[in-house]
């Protein structure tokens, strides 16, 4: 087993060979670029690090985790002219670098060279592979969707909620982590398991990301800081804002969330102030402490070593302790 900086290492070296501008240039361009704006690589990494943990060398699952990669960075592109976001990990997004006609067409070319990147196995795991990736996929859509519905609706329950971002999200990094299993010929029964630690740790990591879409350091998370809230994002924390809130508080956040009359920087830190008197931030962080343990628990049912076991706890409580 590597640790997780050489496989991140590992990665990136092997994309780096893989993203190279050809013709035509305005195509491939943006695609090397969106490529290369940095970020953990927590997907491609899971991947690696399934394969390795299940007796294969990881190297086998390159291809794999670099299919998932571009996957993901395909479904922000699109994702990024959707919500007209102008930043993506503190540097400007494809669309506005570039345009949106460019951003949809090289968002286009991605997913098609993600399933070109399945063609580099055997045909029954490549059968495999490719289920579980179009599944994935059509998940992943079907999430977006939500989340844009969730938008104009006044109302979302929790348990909509956490369906959402385990569509949107969470699948895909449950299936990132079971490619690597498919790839090492594990057992159905393991590669179910370790499907199951990958998004509940998925689910976590969305739950994560919204406290410090709210709450992060602004010159570290990478992303508008508030810019769920400028949304109207009816995240967790709003959510439990609602529930929690004394009625005076809950049309305050209400009127906040419809009303265009609020400068952004105004409205964020209202917000941010109610969803923390609420006990709304206190209830998130304890949801993202849930699901890290759900995600533990399914650990027992792997047939690894306690050893990987742990080193599979280890990645779950750095990503759960991230500040950026």
């Amino acid at each position: 087993m590597l640790s997780i900086e050489k496989y991140q290492k590992e990665f990136v070296d092997y994309l780096e060979k893989y993203a190279t501008v050809k013709e035509p240039k305005n195509l491939y361009k943006p695609i090397v670029y969106i490529l290369n704006l940095g970020g953990k690589r927590l997907r491609p990494v899971l991947t690696l690090m399934t394969a390795d943990i299940f007796g294969c060398d990881y190297k086998k699952a390159l291809n794999t985790a670099l299919s998932v990669e571009v996957f993901h960075n395909f479904s922000l592109v699109h994702d990024d002219i959707m919500d007209d976001a102008p930043l993506r990990r503190g540097k400007e997004t494809v669309h506005e670098k570039w345009d949106v006609n460019t951003g949809i067409l090289s968002g286009d070319a991605m997913l098609i060279m993600a399933y070109q990147l399945f063609e580099n196995y055997e045909s029954d795991v490549f059968q495999s592979l490719a289920k579980l990736f179009s599944k994935t996929a059509l998940e992943v859509c079907e999430g977006q969707q939500y989340d844009v519905d969730f938008e104009i609706r006044n109302k979302v329950t929790i348990a909509e909620y956490l369906k959402m971002i385990e569509y949107k999200t969470a699948v895909l990094v449950g299936a990132a982590m079971q490619m690597g299993a498919i790839v090492a010929k594990a057992t159905e029964s393991d590669q179910k398991n370790i499907y199951e630690f990958g998004k509940n740790l998925g689910i976590a990591f969305q739950l994560q990301d919204d406290y410090l879409d709210a709450f992060g350091n602004p010159e570290t998370f990478g992303k508008q800081v508030g810019g769920d809230i400028i949304e109207n994002k009816k995240t967790y924390l709003y959510i439990k804002a609602m529930e929690f809130s004394v009625e005076a508080d809950q049309l305050q956040l209400y009127d906040l969330y419809t009303s265009e009359s609020y400068d952004n920087e105004a409205k964020v830190n209202q917000v941010k102030q109610i969803f923390e008197t609420s006990g709304a931030l206190e209830a998130t962080k304890n949801e993202i402490e849930n699901y890290t343990k759900k995600a533990f628990s399914v650990l027992e049912s792997l047939n690894i070593s306690e050893e990987k076991k742990q080193l599979l706890k280890t990645f779950g409580n750095q990503l759960m302790n991230r500040d950026v």
